[in-house]
């Protein structure tokens, strides 16, 4: 009954930024935790950024720290990720996440970066680096 719009997407130049969002609907919406993956087609899809429901913990992987930014505003049910000095590697689809079963709370610095954890998806934003 929730469903998980992403935006934001876009061509940018070595260098640029972006700003992705995603809009939580439905007749209810709770979650513990969201998230942000992406996927290319020389990859399986991977972890980039989580944040707890309350905001209180972000988790990036390695390659992104630094770079994006993951935050959430509640009010709105939307979840961003601030994506700066993008370079050609970060070109990927980018789907958003969150957990509604609670599943991403136990040892959540593992568990919030596993695909298996997130039982809502969004349809995904093609984000594309050029050189």
């Amino acid at each position: 009954q929730v469903h998980l719009v992403e935006s934001g997407g876009g061509l940018v130049q070595t260098g640029g930024s972006l700003r992705l969002s995603c809009v939580a609907s439905g007749r209810s919406f709770s979650y513990i935790a969201s998230g942000w993956f992406r996927q290319t087609p020389e990859k399986n899809r991977e972890f980039v950024a989580g944040i707890t429901s309350n905001s209180d913990s972000t988790y990036y992987r390695s390659s992104v720290k630094g770079r994006f930014t993951i935050s959430r505003d509640n009010a709105k049910n939307t979840l961003y990720l601030q994506m700066s000095s993008l370079n050609p590697e970060d070109t990927a689809v980018y789907y958003c996440a969150s957990d509604t079963r609670g599943r991403t709370r136990d040892n959540p610095y593992l568990a919030i970066r596993l695909e298996s954890r997130y039982d809502i998806w969004g349809q995904g934003t093609q984000v594309t680096v050029s050189s």
